[in-house]
């Protein structure tokens, strides 16, 4: 279970809004998002509508403000309870579009996809558990993107412009 309340306002003032479960579209219930506080569970917010544009992963704390988040603007409309069952992770990542070419397995994190695999792209995967981060620099650094258990047969499928992923991290609530 998690809980999330959004606030129109830095610093948790103004309007806000409360929620423990998914949310297409949050500018029905609030008019903008300047700060945030996560009370329990992990959540990837969106900069628009119906779980688009940047996303950000955001783990039980305060935000004060988009800088926090580490947002390039305050806009956020949309929200994801991501789930964190304690258990085993597991990913199959490929060099080509629909698991194509080298193969490689991954069930831990790995802050750096060159060194450990020698290719600066991925182009497909298949998750089998647990749900991941992908992001475009290493050190878990830039854009980043919610990968959930299922397959993605070309990056555009997890929202990715490219194919680079710098590094990936499991998602685990510690």
């Amino acid at each position: 279970m998690g809980k999330i309340i959004f606030y129109e306002d830095k610093n948790f003032s103004g309007c806000h809004f409360e929620c423990s479960d998914d949310c297409a579209d949050l500018m029905c219930h609030i008019k903008h998002c300047r700060s945030i506080q996560v009370e329990s569970g992990s959540f990837m917010i969106y900069e628009k509508p119906n779980y688009n544009g940047n996303q950000y992963y955001l783990k039980r704390g305060d935000y004060p403000d988009y800088q926090h988040w580490m947002g390039v603007n305050d806009s956020v409309s949309s929200c994801y309870l991501i789930s964190t069952e304690p258990g085993l992770f597991n990913m199959r990542l490929y060099e080509r579009i629909e698991f194509g070419g080298q193969v490689m397995d991954l069930v831990e994190d790995c802050p750096d996809v060159m060194d450990v695999f020698h290719i600066n792209d991925i182009f497909s995967c298949n998750v089998t558990s647990g749900n991941w981060l992908f992001y475009e620099q290493p050190n878990y650094q830039g854009r980043m993107f919610l990968i959930r258990p299922g397959e993605y047969k070309r990056f555009s499928e997890w929202g990715g412009r490219n194919a680079r992923v710098g590094s990936i991290r499991r998602i685990v609530d510690y």
